[in-house]
């Protein structure tokens, strides 16, 4: 094992990829088997960096030192941004995290209630507010009590595999047990007995407003528990991104990046578990209320295509639970409101909207339009599955035998960027096959209101948002390389469309 020349914690200066130019970093950890350091940038940017690209800082004159504080520094020619607008910029993250944190549940709100009424036109009067007490059901709350339990206690069983995640910043690996498959097929079996033995779906349609509020309440509990239990951890266990100091802004991002009751990860169960698997429980629901409710044999075939549809997705998504550890959820983002909410109550209570609305809003479909909107499913899910295939395999091994054919551009970081396969066409594959995705879902519902698009018209705005973030994020750590990069691939998400 090389020596270590410099220890954790310690300060050195870090060259910046692609350049020639030093910074002011703190030392995080170092890997002996790619013999490189791991730290972390005064800007909060964490990249890996071989001993050769750094220098102490003893080297170096303070008026050095001062000039090269933030990378930032070097592409605007100015002080550093989080520095001239320190106040400004807390406050304004603070307001923005107040909007959310208010928005966010009256926007599901809204959209309950409006898809509720005979004519959910967006240009008609909005739809008359519910009282208080009809917002509220005890057996609801039970209900979505027993519905999380029943699903944690699925979570826990010694039954699937055991992964390991991304290395943290300490270097550790957690361990997660991925068995969602396994607890959807159960989850099946106990809907099949429990329809056989007398339990009316037709509640969930009923009070579906009741049970989203549950949901809600719960999430608020959880994202408060979460919160109170990262005062606790030590530094290394925070989100850079939720460590803010501000109450309302760390509150909804998330302070704790991995928070767990002993080896019970919250943000892992929470993310793969209740609101996916609920998704497909209420779709299923609301199909079983069709056919009651218009007294039909079977559903129509508008309520099958976004039932199979959106069942497939989840089935791919448990049965690949593992490639969820790469993402940015589970690597970088803290567990707060934010993915509490989302999991919880977003999921399971607006990506059910299509099915929602098919009971009393029934679209006919002629044999040919349910024929070209499986097809466009299925190209869409093609594209999705092989080119997250594609990038999980590459995260989690670059020198696979199965990718010895494809074409890559190394980084100072030490790691490639993939220009092969589906990467090479597009560099988000996995956003497009997404989105045609999400397109079969609305098509089956007409064109007759807006409401049934709700997810596609949401899902377009996420991509852009995100798709924008990446690149900001990929710049700043792979430099020039990413901008050859961008020369190699120059298309963002829908091919011919920069």
């Amino acid at each position: 094992m090389p020596p270590v020349k410099y220890q954790r914690g310690e300060m050195v200066m870090g060259r910046w990829p692609g350049s020639s130019l030093y910074y002011e970093v703190k030392v995080l950890g170092f890997d002996s088997k790619s013999e490189s350091y791991t730290v972390i940038y005064k800007d909060g940017t964490e990249l890996e960096l071989m001993e050769q690209d750094i220098k102490s800082t003893a080297g170096f004159l303070s008026r050095s030192r001062s000039r090269s504080r933030s990378p930032g520094r070097r592409r605007s020619g100015s002080r550093s941004p989080s520095r001239t607008t320190r106040g400004s910029s807390r406050k304004s993250t603070a307001l923005g995290a107040y909007f959310w944190l208010l928005f966010l549940p009256a926007w599901v709100l809204f959209m309950i209630l409006q898809g509720d009424l005979e004519d959910p036109s967006l240009v008609n009067a909005p739809p008359p507010l519910p009282s208080l007490d009809s917002l509220w059901d005890y057996q609801s709350f039970g209900f979505v009590v027993l519905w999380i339990v029943f699903q944690a206690l699925l979570y826990i069983l010694p039954v699937g595999k055991l992964s390991e995640g991304m290395p943290l910043r300490t270097g550790e690996r957690l361990k997660y047990r991925t068995n969602g498959f396994f607890a959807l097929m159960v989850t099946a079996l106990a809907v099949a007995i429990a329809v056989h033995e007398g339990v009316d779906l037709t509640y969930v349609y009923n009070n579906f407003l009741q049970l989203a509020v549950a949901a809600f309440l719960i999430s608020v509990l959880l994202s408060c528990y979460c919160y109170g239990h990262s005062r606790n951890a030590n530094s290394e266990q925070l989100a850079l991104g939720g460590n803010s100091g501000n109450v309302a802004y760390d509150f909804f991002k998330g302070r704790e990046l991995n928070p767990r009751i002993k080896n019970f990860d919250l943000k892992f169960f929470c993310e793969m578990r209740p609101g996916l698997i609920g998704w497909c429980l209420i779709n299923f629901a609301m199909a079983v209320t069709e056919m009651k409710l218009h007294n039909l044999d079977s559903p129509s075939c508008s309520m099958i295509l976004v039932n199979l549809f959106q069942l497939l997705y989840v089935l791919d998504g448990l049965w690949n639970e593992e490639a969820i550890l790469t993402t940015m959820d589970l690597m970088h983002d803290g567990f707060g409101f934010m993915l509490a909410f989302g999991d919880l109550v977003w999921v399971p209570f607006t990506y059910t909207l299509q099915a929602f609305y098919l009971v009393n809003h029934p679209n006919p479909l002629s044999p040919p339009a349910a024929a070209a909107i499986v097809l466009l499913k299925l190209i869409g899910f093609y594209i999705f599955r092989k080119s997250n295939s594609e990038k999980n395999t590459f995260r989690k091994n670059p020198s696979d035998s199965k990718l010895s054919c494809m074409r890559t551009i190394p980084t100072a970081t030490g790691k490639s960027l993939l220009t092969s396969g589906w990467w090479g066409v597009v560099r988000h594959p996995n956003y497009l096959g997404d989105l045609i995705m999400a397109l079969s879902w609305s098509l089956p519902c007409g064109f007759s209101h807006i409401l049934p698009w709700y997810y596609m018209i949401y899902f377009i705005i996420l991509l852009v948002h995100r798709e924008s973030r990446d690149m900001s994020e990929c710049k700043r750590k792979y430099g020039s390389a990413w901008d050859e990069y961008c020369q190699t691939v120059p298309y963002r998400i829908i091919p011919w469309v920069y």
